[in-house]
């Protein structure tokens, strides 16, 4: 795999079904591509209204310059998945129900078309869902009531835990799991942040907020420890 950068950019809330007026995070994801004018592919799995999410992808998307693709699982279009998902340049994950989203990705053996994508060069990015999918595990409230820990697909070590500024349970009951063990160290993103890993390490975090922060969390010592990650402002 010599010469080939494998990515994922993880956001914690953002991008186009968000901020549609704000193109900074989804425009630094186009920038990361292996090509100057990328083929992007919009996975709607994690939502009951994907007709109308991937609307709005396109309506985004076509502002910039790329090549756009949806992939729908209840209205296939092609059979071999495995090879469409291999010619793509950016696969971007929406938001919604996680447990859903991989329980449906993991019958149509979608997890690991992905991951042999990933290993091509493919830049995996996401929201939320989209987000979290990437991780060892997500903390997620896929099912109604408290937030609870998911297993995801693994591609990077650690869990995620989005939209940390954004929901005002978010921070409390991920640092209740970790304080009881039942989550794994991993990171934290806010509304507008996103976290960049390149060959499985992170690399930087990036917002299109100047507040928005990513951050390092974990259990140190028995202790709850949470590190904000410098982050750069894609507006400056």
């Amino acid at each position: 795999m010599t010469g080939i950068k494998r990515q994922v950019i993880a956001m914690g809330g953002g991008g186009f079904s968000m901020e549609p007026e704000n193109p900074l995070l989804d425009q630094y994801i186009i920038k990361q591509a292996r090509k100057a004018k990328p083929s992007v592919c919009f996975l709607p799995h994690a939502t009951d209204d994907a007709v109308r999410y991937t609307f709005r992808f396109f309506k985004a998307f076509t502002q910039l310059d790329a090549k756009l693709s949806h992939l729908s699982l209840f209205h296939p279009e092609i059979a071999d998945l495995e090879s469409f998902l291999m010619e793509q340049d950016v696969i971007y994950v929406g938001g919604g129900n996680t447990k859903s989203m991989v329980a449906l990705w993991r019958e149509w053996k979608l997890d690991n078309f992905l991951r042999k994508a990933y290993e091509n060069g493919t830049v995996l990015a996401g929201i939320s869902a989209g987000a979290n999918c990437w991780f060892e595990q997500c903390s997620t409230d896929s099912v109604p009531g408290q937030f609870r820990v998911l297993a995801c697909l693994g591609i990077i070590r650690g869990s995620f835990c989005p939209h940390y500024d954004g929901e005002v349970e978010r921070r409390p009951s991920l640092h209740k799991l970790l304080s009881e063990d039942k989550i794994i160290s991993g990171y934290a993103a806010d509304d507008g942040a996103a976290a960049h890993f390149v060959d499985g390490e992170f690399a930087c975090a990036v917002s299109s907020r100047s507040h928005a922060k990513v951050y390092k969390v974990g259990k140190v010592d028995g202790q709850i420890a949470e590190e904000a990650i410098e982050t750069h402002y894609l507006g400056q």
